[in-house]
């Protein structure tokens, strides 16, 4: 039960990072210099310091991460953009399309075939998509970018599996990847930068970039690898649906954005959320009527 109850608090956690990337008043591409630049430090500094181990992997690797780092970064360029041209709520709704894009990314990336009911539930998806676009038309730009960033989102954690089951520390990955992350986004900066400097910071906005570098980063990413020695995928995939909620709720709650959103926005997101519990459980179900992968060559 303790696991169960650290589990949903990982999820809150997580969920949070969208109401930090609304707090903050700098442009997107500033936020996630500033988050992997910190995220990188701290993540090295730990490696260094408390674990005492060397920070550098060799070339190959340090080159496979940083590469990773760069889809992470865009990922998060698009996510917070998108908080910024829309809402939060919009947001979230649109990254929940993560589940259409792996029914494609994951088999061309893992070399398997797609999987058709992977497919219908992601089609579900753009469904309740539909239903959200159509009421928040002021908006679409924002659902674009959204979509957008679900894309880099569903291709970067099938790579990082690979790394994850090879026994790389945890840590010493995310600071490679922030790396990656703080250099395209360095580089994307002049152009979705919206004209301020990266030290045009306001109010706490350094107290919520710390949060949001060391809690919802390093923190969170080292959290969740442990927690999967004690529950399995299936659960922690089944929790994780619950993100967008969390991340709705919050932003009702802290900035009143349920006022600005359409009754048909919710059937809308129902149906997404209904996607993404369907799909775990059928997942389930075909994988009893299999016999289980030879443990040597398990992704």
């Amino acid at each position: 039960m303790r696991h169960y109850f650290q589990l949903h608090l990982l999820v809150f956690l997580l969920a949070t990072t969208a109401v930090l990337g609304e707090l903050i008043s700098l442009p997107a591409a500033g936020l996630v210099i500033w988050r992997t630049a910190f995220a990188f430090i701290g993540a090295m500094a730990w490696v260094g310091l408390a674990q005492r181990k060397s920070p550098w992997p060799g070339k190959k690797t340090a080159a496979a991460l940083f590469g990773i780092g760069i889809l992470v970064g865009l990922h998060w360029i698009c996510f917070f953009g998108a908080i910024k041209l829309a809402n939060i709520s919009i947001c979230l709704a649109g990254l929940a399309t993560i589940s259409l894009f792996t029914a494609f990314t994951e088999p061309l990336l893992e070399k398997r075939r797609v999987r058709p009911f992977e497919v219908f539930l992601g089609l579900f998806v753009v469904a309740g998509i539909c239903l959200v676009a159509g009421f928040e038309r002021g908006r679409l730009l924002g659902l674009g970018v959204a979509l957008l960033s679900a894309f880099f989102a569903s291709i970067f954690p099938v790579l990082n599996r690979r790394f994850v089951t090879t026994g790389n520390d945890p840590t010493l990955m995310v600071g490679w990847e922030m790396a990656g992350a703080c250099t395209v986004s360095l580089l994307l900066f002049p152009w979705v930068g919206g004209g301020v400097s990266l030290l045009d910071w306001k109010g706490l906005d350094w107290l919520w970039l710390l949060l949001l570098a060391w809690v919802c980063t390093i923190f969170a990413h080292g959290f969740h690898i442990r927690l999967l020695k004690h529950l399995s995928a299936y659960t922690m995939s089944m929790a994780f649906n619950l993100e967008p909620v969390y991340g709705i709720l919050g932003a009702a709650f802290l900035f009143g954005e349920h006022k600005q959103l359409h009754p048909l926005f919710y059937a809308g997101m129902l149906t997404i959320l209904a996607a993404n519990v369907l799909h775990p459980l059928i997942s389930r179900k075909l994988g009893k009527a299999v016999p289980p992968p030879d443990p040597e060559v398990a992704p």
